[in-house]
């Protein structure tokens, strides 16, 4: 007799950026992973600046980045987690343009959540270009979480 087929579990993607809006983004996600049995994969991703201050920039250690991006994403996570009813989060640090990596991240999954709109660009815009890129090219569904000034 066949052992019956292992069950795959859904798996959340959420890009966490440090903005509110995506803070409200991964509680969102956390929530629906509750509801649904799911994981949550929070991705953060950094870049060196091409340009810094007036005329030039001081490149940082890849490394120094990389710890300061995944100390932003774990304490985030903390906040965001809900010990009453705790969901199985797997923290991602990845190296490159935050669409390009959040995309990558989403294949397979059952679901990718952003903010409506990170720290970059215009601050009356309705979407960021990272959620307006991951909207049009993720390759499963995409919610973006609003944020609201209270």
């Amino acid at each position: 007799m066949a052992k019956p087929a292992k069950q795959q579990t859904s798996r959340i993607v959420v890009g966490v950026d440090g903005s509110a809006s995506a803070q409200d983004a991964l509680r969102w996600a956390l929530a629906q992973a509750r509801l649904s049995g799911a994981t949550v994969d929070a991705v953060a991703s950094w870049e060196q600046p091409i340009a810094y201050g007036v005329g030039y920039y001081v490149p940082l250690p890849e490394g120094e980045l990389a710890a300061v991006t995944a100390k932003m994403l774990a304490e985030r996570v903390q906040q965001a987690q809900d010990d009453a009813l705790p969901v199985e989060v797997h923290q991602q640090v990845v190296e490159g343009h935050p669409a390009r990596v959040l995309i990558e991240a989403a294949r397979g999954a059952d679901l990718l959540v952003l903010g409506s709109r990170g720290h970059g660009g215009f601050a009356g815009a309705l979407l960021g270009s990272v959620g307006q890129h991951c909207a049009q090219h993720a390759p499963c569904p995409v919610v973006i979480v609003r944020h609201e000034e209270k």
